[in-house]
C-alpha cells in the first residue's frame, strides 16, 4: 500500500439541467490539474445537471451517457481518477449513480441507496442495493451519495481480525444550506466511528427550485479533525493528503474497532 493518497475536492456551482455547460464549466475550473497534482478528483452529486427530479428527461442510458463519457475522458486526459454522480437510465429504471472512472479506462459504479423522500427522489429513482468499495493506490474507499450519510448502519466499518473494510469514506452531495450543520456533523461522526478518513464534496449556489447550497466540503481525518474546511458558500478546489501510515498507527494505538458490535446487512431490508 502506498503511504499517501492525494484527493482534490471540487466545490462549485452547477448549471441547472445543462450537462454540456457543466462539462465545460468544470473543465475550465480544473484547468491543468492532473495526475502530477492529485490521485483523485471528486465532483459533487449530479454534477452534470444539479439535483434534478426530472429523471425521465435528464437521465441518460449508461452505455451512451455523454456525462459518463466526459468523466472517462477527463480521467484519461488528466491521468487520475475522476468521480461524481449522474442520473442514469438502465433497463427501464432510473438511478442516481456514482461513477468512478480511472485513467486506464476502467469504470466502477455505486447506485445511491437512500433516496431523499422529502424531494420525492424515491418516486423518481430506484434504490441501490449494494455497497461498493474501490481501491486506489492500495487505499480502500467506500462510495456513498448525499442522503446515505445519515444512515450509519449502511456505512458502518466492520473490522475483522484487524482487517478493515475501508480506509476512507467518500460522499458526494447536493446538501441544502438549511441543513449544513447535520452535514458537517455527520461527516466528522462517520470518520470517528469508522476510524477512517472521510471525503465529503458538496455544491454551492442556488438551483432552479430555489434551493441554496452552502458547500462545506471537507476532508476529515480518522479522529474527526478537518484537514480541508472552507467557509460556507465559497467555491474552491483544494487538494489534501490521506496519510495511510498515520491511519494504521492510530488504529493500532486506539483499537476501538475491537469492541464494535457485529452485524449483517440483510438484502432487501428497507425496500
Amino acid at each position: 500500500m502506498a503511504s499517501q493518497l492525494t484527493t482534490t475536492l471540487v466545490q462549485c456551482d452547477l448549471r441547472w439541467e445543462d450537462p454540456k455547460a457543466n462539462h465545460a464549466h468544470l473543465e475550465t475550473l480544473l484547468g491543468e490539474l492532473d495526475g502530477r497534482d492529485t490521485d483523485l478528483i471528486v465532483l459533487p452529486e449530479m454534477f452534470a445537471t444539479g439535483f434534478t427530479m426530472n429523471s425521465r428527461e435528464m437521465a441518460q442510458p449508461m452505455a451512451t451517457s455523454e456525462s459518463v463519457a466526459w468523466l472517462q475522458g477527463q480521467a484519461k486526459a488528466r491521468g487520475c481518477v475522476m468521480t461524481g454522480s449522474v442520473a442514469i437510465e438502465e433497463q427501464g429504471e432510473y438511478v442516481n449513480r456514482l461513477i468512478w472512472a480511472t485513467p486506464d479506462g476502467e469504470t466502477s459504479t455505486y447506485d445511491k441507496r437512500h433516496l431523499f423522500r422529502m424531494a420525492g427522489e424515491h418516486e423518481r429513482y430506484a434504490m441501490g442495493n449494494e455497497r461498493k468499495i474501490v481501491t486506489l493506490k492500495g487505499a480502500r474507499i467506500l462510495l456513498s451519495v448525499c442522503y446515505d450519510l445519515r444512515f450509519p448502519v449502511w456505512l458502518r466499518q466492520q473490522a475483522d481480525n484487524e482487517h478493515f473494510e475501508y480506509d476512507a469514506l467518500l460522499c458526494v452531495a447536493n446538501w441544502p444550506a438549511p441543513r449544513r450543520h447535520p452535514w458537517r456533523t455527520l461527516l466528522q461522526a462517520r470518520a470517528v466511528e469508522n476510524l477512517a478518513y472521510v471525503i465529503g464534496v458538496n455544491r454551492v449556489g442556488d438551483d432552479a427550485k430555489g434551493n441554496a447550497y452552502s458547500g462545506d466540503s471537507m476532508l476529515v481525518d480518522f479522529k474527526g479533525e478537518p484537514l480541508i474546511d472552507h467557509p460556507a458558500n465559497t467555491p474552491f478546489i483544494e487538494t489534501g493528503t490521506l496519510d495511510l501510515d498515520a491511519l494504521g498507527q492510530f488504529r493500532e494505538k486506539f483499537p476501538a474497532w475491537q469492541d464494535a458490535d457485529r452485524f449483517t446487512l440483510l438484502k432487501g431490508v428497507g425496500q
